[in-house]
């Protein structure tokens, strides 16, 4: 079974994930808030800060056990990653922005996250 591993510490200050799915958050205001938190190594002593982290952890977590039930099943998964990838919180939080909002807030931040592998590593053909 493949292992994603991530590898970028300062991924973690801006991303989120499935706790946003549970609490009815949208992915429009996760990026809402993510874009509030400044790029510097105290922003993880903002609350806010932290709670992103935890949703970008559980989206992250969620989207790769859907990729590895698919594999498992033998379907196609949304996004093909290899064993080890590397979040840039920048490119990613660039991607999330790039979403139209009105799509944006009808989408979960695993959602966010999957498009963004999806469009990242995609599966051939």
């Amino acid at each position: 079974m493949r292992h994603i591993v991530l590898a970028a510490a300062g991924a973690a200050l801006l991303l989120a994930g499935s706790a946003a799915a549970q609490s009815g958050r949208t992915l429009d205001t996760f990026v809402t808030e993510a874009n509030r938190v400044p790029m510097n190594p105290t922003a993880m002593l903002r609350a806010d800060a932290r709670r992103l982290v935890a949703e970008y952890r559980g989206g992250m977590r969620t989207v790769v056990e859907r990729i590895r039930a698919d594999r498992a099943a033998g379907r196609t998964p949304p996004a093909c990653p290899p064993d080890q990838i590397s979040v840039n919180p920048r490119e990613m939080l660039a991607f999330l922005n790039g979403i139209p909002q009105p799509r944006r807030a009808q989408m979960s931040v695993t959602d966010g996250i999957q498009a963004w592998m999806a469009s990242r590593y995609p599966c051939a053909g």
